[in-house]
């Protein structure tokens, strides 16, 4: 028969051996990712280049003077404004419509071209010169699509608006009931 085990010996690992396994480990690790290992090394690289690694690790230097300016910052009224502000300028930007838009700019463009070669000229118009300048098929088209322009902005958006106002200076508008058993407001 077989004798008991009384005595239990722990088997000791010792300290080459724990770096031998952990180098192995680490090995093992960078093999299995080495393309993101590679990817990372040439980021840092041009980070390096561009002088940003040394302005991050400044940054870091003096992380509390300069966390202390970001709250001081930030705590302002200015600064939530400017957030909002950019919240709904990209909203807007995200409603244009940038195909038709894209000839208007180019005409602003245009125009801003011939301004420039005229801004140094003394020629003055007068007003018979305005009303002979209209028979002009360019100028024509440009006051044609300037009205039309300003025909759109004076059109009714309300519809269409965001209100961005806070809420303590938001009008409430009530829609009128038909029923007349309600109560009315004044």
């Amino acid at each position: 028969m077989a004798k008991a085990i009384t005595k239990i010996q722990k088997q000791t690992v010792t300290e080459e051996d724990q770096r031998k396994r952990d180098l192995e480990e680490i090995e093992t690790a960078l093999i299995d990712h080495k393309e993101a290992i590679l990817e990372t090394m040439h980021i840092l690289g041009h980070m390096n280049d561009r002088g940003i690694l040394s302005a991050l690790s400044g940054l870091f230097g003096q992380g509390d003077k300069v966390m202390d300016i970001l709250v001081k910052t930030a705590d302002k009224p200015e600064t939530a404004n400017m957030l909002k502000n950019l919240l709904l300028l990209g909203g807007t930007l995200g409603m244009l419509n940038v195909k038709q838009l894209e000839p208007f700019i180019l005409k602003i463009n245009a125009g801003v071209a011939n301004a420039a070669e005229q801004k140094d000229s003394n020629e003055k118009i007068g007003y018979f010169d305005i009303l002979r300048s209209l028979r002009d098929p360019e100028i024509n088209k440009a006051v044609t699509m300037l009205f039309t322009f300003l025909k759109g902005m004076g059109e009714d958006t309300k519809e269409k608006e965001r209100n961005t106002q806070p809420p303590e200076h938001q009008q409430h508008h009530q829609e009128p009931h038909d029923n007349s058993d309600m109560d009315k407001r004044d």
